[in-house]
This record gives C-alpha cells, structure tokens and sequence, in this order.
C-alpha cells in the first residue's frame, strides 16, 4: 500500500452548505459526510471534495496578478457553452468572457465564494486509422 493515498480537495468558506450544493449540482455529486464546520460531497465520476467553515475566508482574487491562484481546480466538459450556463445557474459566474482558440478550449469560472475554476473543452479524439 502507498505511503500517503489521495484524499479529498477541501476549499475554506464562510458558508460550506451553500458551496457545497453548488458543486453538489454542477457535479452530479452526493453528499457523503456533514458535520456543523464540513460537508463532502462525491462526484459520480468519484471526486471527493470537501468544504469547511471558516468565517474568515476569503476568495482569491484572481485574475489580477499581485495575488496567487490560491487553488485551481479543472473540469472538462463537451459543451461549454451548456457548462458555462450551468455554472451561472447555479450563483457561479465567468471570470473571462474570451474563448481559447484551438483544440484545447477553456473558460474561466468562479464558484459562489470566488474560488476559480477552468472549463475545459474535452478534445474530439480522431477515429484510429489501420
């Protein structure tokens, strides 16, 4: 067995039961453990996040560059556009309004506490020729 296992991305936020149901819904998750500080959720492709109270939190301010990223999470998706509007739905909203051209597309995001996020395009696979 390894050393360390990989566990669970956790974000700091002031109210981590509405954060959580954000990711809840843009992940097709389920929540798997709470408590009064944490909530876990479980995506159903199997990723584990957590989100924990605290008061103080406060959200990166990327993308102005002074400050760090802070943490950075990825997701892919075939439709951005479709993504991106679920994103807004759900009290996110887009950090840059312009597209990334070429095979490898993406969006920048921010969740409803302001922890940024990239959509990113899945690339179309060319059929393998014999």
């Amino acid at each position: 067995m390894a050393l360390v296992v990989a566990g669970l991305v956790v974000l700091d936020c002031a109210e981590p039961e509405k954060l959580a149901a954000f990711y809840r819904e843009l992940l097709d998750a389920e929540e798997t453990d709470a408590s009064a500080n944490r909530v876990e959720i479980r995506g159903a492709d199997g990723m584990r996040m957590a989100f924990r109270r605290d008061a103080n939190a406060t959200p990166p301010s990327w993308p102005r560059p002074e400050n760090s990223l802070q943490v950075h999470l990825d997701f892919v998706v075939e439709d951005l556009d479709a993504a991106e509007r679920r994103v807004v739905a759900l009290g996110g909203r887009p950090l840059e309004a312009k597209d990334a051209p070429g095979p490898f597309e993406e969006r920048g995001c921010a969740d409803p506490a302001g922890h940024s996020f990239t959509l990113l395009r899945t690339p179309a696979i060319a059929p393998k020729r014999g």
